[in-house]
């Protein structure tokens, strides 16, 4: 494996379902605007970090892998 895991199982599902959540509200209510799809690839971001268990972002600001 290429990365350590720094986000909990708990942590993970609530991304999944927030990303989830985003992206069908960013397109339900905007629909194909620009700020639209800048929303709905936020949530495919956070439902990516979910489903990988790993955050980038996490990572550079020193959250430590979990054991």
């Amino acid at each position: 494996m290429l990365y350590r895991k720094n986000i909990t199982r708990p942590e993970s599902l609530v991304r999944i379902v927030a990303g989830l959540a985003l992206i069908a509200v960013s397109q339900a209510w905007l629909g194909v605007t620009p700020i639209g799809l800048v929303l709905a690839a936020s949530g495919a971001v956070g439902i990516v970090t979910g489903v990988f268990g790993y955050c980038p972002a996490c990572a550079m600001v020193g959250r430590k892998p979990l054991k």
